[in-house]
């Protein structure tokens, strides 16, 4: 789980490109804002998604809007996969 602090101290690579979300300028204001949360890397850090459909197309009268949480701490070719995405609503 703490790969994005791993990877950042041993990796010194700054080209200004997004390839996991601890480049993005949020993670940062984040860390800054909240220093002692920051100091340790166990601490988990969830992205939240959600998007409604209509389960019965146009003619439904109501919608469903599941609530998807995911891991930010594991490394990119896990955080996204369906094993670790967390269907909480």
């Amino acid at each position: 789980m703490g790969w994005h602090k791993d990877r950042h101290s041993s990796n010194d690579v700054d080209d200004d490109i997004m390839r996991h979300p601890s480049d993005s300028e949020a993670w940062k204001v984040l860390d800054r804002q909240f220093p002692d949360f920051a100091a340790d890397a166990r601490n988990i850090r969830l992205g939240l998604a959600t998007d409604g459909f209509n389960p019965g197309g146009m003619s439904c009268r109501y919608s469903i809007w599941p609530v998807m949480l995911v891991p930010y701490n594991l490394p990119p070719w896990m955080c996204m996969k369906t094993d670790n995405i967390i269907l909480s609503l």
